[in-house]
């Protein structure tokens, strides 16, 4: 079940700043949590491709002088652009979420303009029509959030002794910390499984699956709001989860651990 896609090292800290970029505007926008995750994942898969695209174009018959040229050239045009095709495709998350609020192009260039761009409604248009050109029309992406959500549902219902309220609102704020941090997390769990500080470009491959599963995040972030929670029985959650979502309870039990390491170091960094 894909949530990701494979990210550089020196992408990481990119990454980070731009989903918090589409959460701090969603937030403004008075926008759904799922409207965020959605935003982020379709953002995340059209820049890929649209790049890709971009890039290959620039010619293969050219020298490379030109071929760099060039190259640079579109690089200072997806960067003019860029916040641009935040808001598409916040514009669509939002509409995938049509009972929530919906972010038309007069909201969208109304905020914009707030904060001193100089769009038209035209520049909306085009451009949401270039990210579901550039995707597909395929924007129906699965995210964390929805999984997380239905795993505490089902929870809940296949057993009422479980807090699964308090569970729900701890998990949220799990998520959206391993979810911002998910590279960092990700790369070092990569060290872990290979016992080895510098992976491959192979073993970075292999290791994109796990990346990209969002129900093995979902698992991993419920496990750890559940340590947190100091439920009683935390085995039971972890038993509860594995049966289903179907992941191994070693493996919830392992990510888990990897949030709870990486979370708490963070608090202690700020004490």
């Amino acid at each position: 079940m894909p949530c990701g896609r494979s990210t550089t090292e020196t992408e990481e800290g990119t990454s980070k700043q731009q989903r918090e970029f589409v959460f701090l505007l969603c937030e403004q926008l008075g926008l759904h949590q799922v409207t965020r995750y959605q935003a982020v994942e379709i953002l995340e898969r059209f820049m890929i491709r649209y790049i890709e695209k971009l890039y290959s174009s620039t010619g293969t018959g050219s020298d490379k002088n030109t071929q760099k040229y060039s190259w640079r050239l579109l690089q200072v045009r997806i960067q003019d652009h860029f916040v641009l095709r935040i808001m598409s495709c916040v514009q669509i998350a939002s509409k995938m979420s049509f009972h929530y609020q919906i972010v038309n192009n007069s909201m969208a260039l109304k905020f914009l303009q707030s904060l001193g761009y100089s769009y038209k409604k035209e520049d909306f248009l085009d451009s949401e029509l270039l990210v579901l050109e550039t995707l597909n029309f395929q924007v129906n992406v699965p995210s964390p959030f929805t999984h997380t959500e239905i795993l505490l549902e089902v929870m809940g219902y296949n057993d009422p002794s479980v807090p699964v309220k308090y569970l729900h609102s701890i998990s949220l704020k799990v998520l959206k910390f391993v979810y911002l941090m998910r590279n960092t997390i990700y790369e070092n769990l990569l060290k872990i499984a290979i016992e080895n500080s510098t992976p491959s470009e192979l073993q970075r491959a292999k290791f994109l699956a796990v990346k990209e599963d969002c129900m093995l995040l979902a698992v991993g972030v419920i496990g750890t709001s559940a340590f947190i929670l100091n439920y009683t029985p935390w085995f039971k959650v972890v038993q509860q989860l594995a049966s289903i979502s179907g992941v191994t309870e070693e493996s919830i039990s392992e990510f888990s651990q990897e949030y709870e390491n990486k979370l708490f170091f963070q608090v202690r960094k700020y004490m």
